[in-house]
């Protein structure tokens, strides 16, 4: 009952349901785990709201992580304690990296090229990448980014950190400030303009990691996959050569991306990756209602 045959463009006849039927209580299709299951299933992204709500989230982001209090000692504390627990894990090789890196111009200024830039552009990129070619994996990919960025929030609140470059008789080298590089808003004259006590997690190992697993597990050349990989592990090394964040700082980030699949595991059944690449659009293959 409440079910009518309809006829496809190929001819076939099948039984669907009613456009008027309802539930079994007859609450016209009010059924709360019908509404979830719909909520739930991957839709076609629309391009203008996607622009749209990622320009929110990110001056959203922007404006909570700077706005959380610059507890200056209490982040200046942390730092030196987390550095003194590397050194007992035998891990503490952030400052032979950063004098290292640092002594070779060339290489240290690209770094900070690098540091300022791709983090957005490249996972812009992908983003917009998944929209045109995993239109049915993009909401869901798009839900790991979201939470990941989410939970780091709690992190800058909680677990003010100081950055090795600002740390109390620190030796490290602002790599921006000594080579008068632009675009960084940790350093310079854009410092003021941003948390310098938010190192931990690091959103760019979380990014760049997101990043990095999404085009090794849908790009389909050799290649790309590669490049994926190489991603968030050259961001790491940048993030350490430039004294912007410790290695623990990474391990942040990547369980603040655990956290994110878990949340788009929860709500869609399945990880990203494993949904349909493509998505039913409402009336691309309408249906022809005939008389039972």
């Amino acid at each position: 009952m409440g079910e009518t045959t309809v006829t496809t463009l190929e001819g076939r006849q099948s039984p669907t349901a009613s456009p008027i039927a309802g539930d079994e209580n007859g609450r016209n299709g009010r059924n709360p785990l019908r509404l979830l299951h719909r909520l739930r299933t991957p839709r076609r992204p629309r391009l203008w709201f996607e622009i749209l709500l990622i320009a929110v989230s990110y001056w959203t982001y922007s404006l909570i992580r700077n706005a959380v209090p610059e507890q200056r000692t209490k982040a200046l504390n942390n730092a030196d304690w987390l550095w003194r627990i590397e050194q007992d894990l035998g891990i503490a090789v952030e400052h032979g990296v950063n004098h290292a890196v640092n002594s070779v111009t060339w290489l240290i200024v690209g770094m900070n090229y690098y540091y300022a830039t791709l983090h957005f552009v490249v996972t812009l990129g992908v983003l917009v990448w998944l929209f045109r070619k995993h239109p049915g994996r993009y909401a869901a990919t798009r839900l790991v980014l979201f939470a990941t960025t989410a939970v780091a929030l709690v992190g800058y609140y909680l677990y003010p950190l100081a950055p090795p470059r600002l740390m109390n008789g620190s030796t490290f080298v602002d790599t921006v400030v000594v080579h008068q590089t632009w675009g960084s808003m940790a350093s310079g004259d854009l410092k003021n303009m941003s948390n310098q006590y938010a190192a931990m997690p690091s959103m760019h190992i979380g990014w760049s990691l997101w990043c990095g697993l999404t085009i090794f597990a849908l790009a389909s050349v050799p290649w790309a996959k590669v490049l994926g990989l190489l991603y968030p592990v050259t961001t790491l090394v940048v993030i350490v050569a430039t004294a912007n964040h410790f290695w623990l700082d990474a391990v942040g980030g990547m369980l603040c991306l655990a956290f994110g699949f878990l949340v788009a595991r929860l709500w869609y059944g399945k990880l990203p990756y494993a949904l349909p690449r493509e998505v039913a659009v409402r009336g691309e293959r309408p249906l022809l209602p005939v008389k039972a």
